[in-house]
């Protein structure tokens, strides 16, 4: 262990943080005794915890973080790619020692046409670049984007409706990133790290929708839908069309889905990662 690691980690900028991670990894790092700085572009539309201070600011506008990072030992860095090189630099000319990334596991395929990895390969490599302590945390699909997808047509219909629904995936719990990160900003061992972060088990769309009916204890039905129409459903409901491009992957032939599941969150944490059926029970109000 370096002399950097060994340091004591005592005051972190969370950015993002009033995000759905980011609000978690900010009363995470509380709990644990730290000082914490909350980055969020208009304060006045998010409640913080007692003791957090709070800092306004963009980091897609690098001029409206002046000061931002003095006296921060560690900052949980949200991906904005445009700005990266520049909002590393401050970090670093402010004298933080740590970052942790919330990244994308689109960066380890290498496809730099991918929209996942366009997005957030900029950010690692304006970190690692910096000579910084730096952890990604590359996260699976987020179980959180069903409120946006879902929630709706279940409070109305009970129903589910997408595309390829016995296809499965590994979508990973809000908490589960929250805790990896705080473990990353305080613990050591993590510099240096790429850590791929998903849930404990696959899901299809239509165990979804059976596992969101069993939180609110009624049925919630699963509709099919063609790429065609979920792609309308989705530009209808402001998802950009290169992103629904994205999200309509076509799984090619022989494809394995068996080494979708990764054990990283249990070696960052020591615990199992929440599940889908968890977070349905989590979320139940969201449905209701």
């Amino acid at each position: 262990m370096d002399n950097k690691n060994s340091e004591k980690i005592e005051h972190v900028l969370v950015t993002g943080a009033g995000g759905t991670v980011g609000g978690l990894v900010v009363p995470g790092l509380r709990e644990r005794g730290l000082r914490v700085r909350a980055l969020t572009r208009d304060p006045s539309r998010r409640t913080f915890p007692a003791g957090v201070e709070v800092a306004a600011g963009d980091l897609a506008d690098p001029a409206t973080l002046d000061g931002v990072f003095d006296g921060v030992d560690a900052v949980f860095l949200f991906p904005v790619a445009e700005t990266a090189a520049a909002v590393v630099d401050l970090m670093r000319r402010a004298g933080v020692r740590r970052v942790v990334v919330l990244s994308s596991t689109s960066v380890s395929d290498g496809d730099d046409t991918d929209f996942g990895y366009r997005h957030h390969r900029p950010v690692e490599e304006a970190v690692e670049r910096s000579g910084l302590e730096w952890t990604h945390l590359r996260a699976g699909e987020f179980m959180a984007n069903d409120l946006d997808s879902y929630s709706g047509s279940v409070r109305a219909e009970g129903v589910v409706r997408a595309p390829h629904g016995d296809r499965p995936w590994a979508p990973v719990h809000e908490a589960d990133l929250a805790d990896a990160a705080v473990a990353a900003l305080t613990g050591s061992g993590h510099h240096g790290k790429a850590y791929t972060l998903t849930g404990p088990e696959t899901v299809t769309a239509a165990e979804r929708a059976a596992a969101i009916g069993a939180a609110l204890g009624r049925e919630v039905r699963f509709v099919h839908l063609s790429d065609e129409e979920a792609r309308e459903l989705w530009i209808s409901q402001g998802v950009p069309p290169e992103i629904c491009d994205w999200l309509l992957w076509e799984a090619p032939d022989g494809w394995d889905p068996s080494g979708l599941v990764s054990a990283d969150y249990e070696k960052v944490t020591g615990r199992r990662g929440r599940t889908y059926a968890q977070w349905a029970v989590d979320h139940r109000s969201d449905f209701s």
